[in-house]
């Protein structure tokens, strides 16, 4: 049914025909209709011409060979549809921002030179001393955090002080070293 007017959801039947029967005149129609509103909402969402139409494509062809999956108590066909959609967008922006194996490096990191090494010692030295002259309370929160690779509520669990009293003494340590390094 749909919500605003109390009417059957005509696509309802017509994804039971391509469950049931492989109906390609149902499959038809339904691409015929939601193909293009849903590259319209890809494009809408930031997507290309060609990604959105690559994404539609695979849309549809979800629609037809899981149509078993499609359960009009949980949803309409439309809202179906647009969420497999909405997955397929997000599933290929993390595959584009994931780089693949053959454009990541391979071997050792070049060496750094002897200016970087040297810059790297005095920040460190820096830091080092930068975290003597914290008070007890925040240096030892800071060490259990970041070197002892805590998270708060572990660090909690470990000295029994609240969690708002953690984050505070961290945040106030972090900020004491900003202006040590600075």
């Amino acid at each position: 049914m749909t919500a605003a007017k109390g009417l059957p959801d005509p696509w309802t039947g017509r994804l039971h025909d391509i469950r049931e029967n492989r109906s390609e005149a149902a499959f038809v129609a339904v691409f015929e209709h939601f193909a293009p509103r849903v590259k319209a909402f890809l494009m809408k969402s930031g997507s290309d011409a060609a990604l959105a139409e690559e994404i539609v494509q695979d849309v549809m062809t979800t629609v037809w060979r899981k149509s078993h999956l499609f359960d009009p108590a949980r949803a309409s066909v439309a809202t179906w549809i647009f969420t497999i959609a909405r997955n397929r967008r997000i599933d290929t922006i993390r595959r584009t921002r994931r780089p693949e194996p053959e454009d990541l490096p391979w071997g050792p990191d070049h060496e750094p030179d002897a200016t970087d090494i040297l810059g790297l010692q005095q920040d460190s030295a820096k830091l080092v001393d930068a975290l003597k002259t914290l008070p007890e309370k925040q240096r030892l929160l800071i060490e259990k955090a970041y070197f002892g690779d805590l998270s708060h509520r572990e660090i909690a669990a470990e000295t029994g002080l609240p969690l708002g009293t953690i984050k505070s003494r961290i945040r106030l340590a972090l900020d004491r070293l900003r202006h040590a390094m600075t």
